[in-house]
């Protein structure tokens, strides 16, 4: 258990100097392996994990997905996505913040990323809520908050992640995603109503759009919509595997990104760079946990913690409710994708070990990575929003995101105490 501590303590304190994730975690799990079991078996786990973390099948979706979310980034199609969501909505006081919401899940339902989402629809939704006098605190949070909807909304790569790192079928992790990603999308609309509702000048009324332009903006949108049911309703339906899936999603994004004639060579050079360079990162990631969760085996951390758990009388609930509030407190400290790399071959073997399901877990632990990506002082989706508002100030966009935060804490508690909500569909589909 000490060394477990030194360990995570080490580990903390290299990813808050800035030191690469992956070379954080592996060099400590390595080192760590090397005093207690010995540095030539140090070595081969190093190699073994390597092979073992890049070689594996289920590794494929990464890229894949990347790619598909990339090439719809390229293809211009928040921007549609937008104007039809604004067209439908945006007649009503808060209208616009309620499209914005609604096209944050759009999108992330096809990109999985959460950055992505907030530069994409940032860049089209802040200008049009200027436009309309919108108050800056609820048009800035209304897209650091629903851009948040990309890391739960399947093609999730954090549920990827999570997947990969303990075992746990990716497509019963998307079809547990889709729940809680609606409840999300629901909490942040009431959340957008309740700050209309306390300040109606922050949200002036919009005109309504002609019958016929709300038409025109649904057809613009209909092949994305056709995207998303073919990959993620064709796991859902079992006809092909999530790895499967992703290579169909990238290939159709392809395909719509070129028919709709906003693919170059300039433009697909560039996606197929950033999407081999984010993936290269992202398995890097996957390797240096693997050493670092093999170091924590070593130790016996698990079955501590495992007795400590249920010597302390707390009721099953409760230690999911103390695991709740320990990430709440670290996603306001660091970055989220570093957290779960961190923490998850920690927690994992307790919450297993008390008879929860790990699609559960995991999609717990993705929501409460969604509150910690708006949540002060490290949300990075404060920061991204602020960086495309240069005008507005930190301390504004702060402000205006206590509603959706608040939305956020609420659904954590309901996934937490009820999950069933989260395993309906996978119990009910496989």
């Amino acid at each position: 258990m000490l060394l477990a501590g030194i360990g995570f303590v080490v580990s903390l304190l290299l990813i808050f100097l800035r030191v690469p994730i992956a070379l954080a975690l592996g060099v400590t799990g390595y080192v760590g392996f090397g005093y207690i079991v010995g540095w030539n078996q140090a070595g081969a786990m190093l190699a073994l994990m390597a092979r073992e973390s890049t070689m594996s099948y289920g590794l494929v979706v990464i890229p894949l997905f990347i790619l598909m979310g990339n090439f719809v980034a390229g293809a211009g199609i928040s921007g549609d996505l937008y104007r039809a969501a604004q067209a439908w909505f945006g007649h009503r006081r808060g209208g616009l913040a309620t499209a914005t919401v609604m096209s944050c899940g759009g999108f992330a339902a096809v990109c999985g990323s959460s950055v992505a989402t907030v530069v994409t629809i940032g860049k089209v939704a802040l200008p049009s809520m200027r436009k309309y006098r919108y108050a800056d605190r609820l048009s800035t949070a209304s897209v650091a908050a629903g851009a948040t909807l990309g890391i739960i909304i399947p093609p999730s790569i954090m549920l990827v992640i999570y997947g990969i790192m303990t075992e746990t079928h990716i497509g019963m992790l998307y079809v547990a995603g889709f729940i809680p990603g609606l409840l999300g999308m629901l909490g942040y609309v009431l959340a957008v109503r309740w700050t209309v509702w306390r300040r109606p000048e922050s949200a002036p009324v919009a005109q309504r759009a002609e019958r016929s332009e709300r038409i025109e903006s649904l057809r613009r949108i209909w092949s994305i919509c056709a995207l998303f049911v073919l990959v993620i309703g064709g796991i859902y339906a079992g006809f092909f595997t999530a790895a499967e899936a992703s290579g169909i999603g990238a290939f159709g994004a392809f395909l719509l990104a070129w028919s709709m004639g906003r693919l170059t060579w300039r433009t697909l050079h560039d996606i197929l760079v950033d999407s081999a360079l984010t993936s290269a990162m992202l398995i890097a990631m996957l390797i240096g946990a693997s050493v670092f969760t093999e170091f924590l085996n070593y130790t016996g951390a698990h079955d501590g913690l495992l007795r400590f758990v249920n010597d302390s009388g707390l009721p099953p609930v409760g230690v999911v409710l103390l695991i709740c509030a320990i990430y709440i407190v670290l996603g306001a400290l660091m970055e989220e994708l570093s957290m779960i790399l961190l923490t998850v071959p920690l927690f994992f073997p307790i919450v297993t070990g008390l008879g929860y399901d790990p699609a559960w877990f995991g999609v717990l632990v993705v929501v409460l990575c969604e509150l910690g990506m708006i949540a002060p002082p490290v949300g990075v989706n404060l920061f991204v929003v602020r960086s495309i508002a240069r005008e507005v100030p930190l301390t504004t966009i702060i402000k205006g995101i206590v509603p959706f935060a608040t939305a956020n804490i609420i659904r954590i508690l309901i996934l937490a105490i009820f999950p069933a909500i989260s395993l309906f569909l996978p119990r009910l589909l496989f």
